[in-house]
């Protein structure tokens, strides 16, 4: 009997250690298939219920250690993205420091007071397709960044943003 029950403890803990294994290096994978940031510097707020805070990692992953928090409506600089992620530095409260944060959970709105609003671009360049255009001083999902622009979405249609048409921050208009 004593040998079947160390039997089977010593197959439970090959097991859960099997698991843990393949669990930290599945996450590793990911994580290193999104070690190619796309590098950017744009301004956003954080877009969170109020009453509540952005946590901020220490890498791309809910897996990552906290480092702070961001509260509601801070402004961030996003220096880089990868897929659901934006590497923020800058926080205009709370947080000190640099470190990871949900891209989703991020937003900024345009300018282009006094205008019939701003152009949403098919590309990074001013030159290519305007999809649509904005009203002055809506707010967007921010998708991604390259450079100055931002990757945002408005009504279901994605597209880029020129720096100078964004607003990052939440509480006053960026005049």
């Amino acid at each position: 009997m004593k040998n079947q029950a160390l039997k089977l403890a010593t197959g439970l803990a090959l097991i859960c250690t099997s698991v843990t294994i393949n669990t930290g290096l599945a996450n590793q994978i990911v994580l290193a298939k999104t070690k190619n940031p796309q590098k950017c510097n744009i301004y956003a707020y954080v877009n969170v219920s109020s009453g509540q805070a952005l946590n901020v990692r220490s890498g791309a992953s809910t897996q990552n250690k906290i480092l702070g928090q961001v509260p509601v409506n801070d402004t961030v600089q996003v220096v880089a993205t990868v897929p659901n992620w934006a590497k923020v530095t800058n926080a205009s409260g709370g947080f000190k420091g640099t470190g990871w944060v949900s891209l989703p959970k991020l937003g900024l709105s345009t300018r282009g007071y006094g205008t019939n609003g701003v152009k949403l671009y098919a590309k990074t360049n001013q030159t290519s397709q305007v999809i649509v255009k904005i009203p002055p001083n809506t707010n967007v999902q921010l998708l991604g960044c390259q450079g100055g622009w931002a990757l945002v979405e408005y009504k279901g249609i994605k597209g880029w943003l020129v720096r100078e048409d964004q607003c990052g921050a939440a509480l006053t208009s960026c005049s």
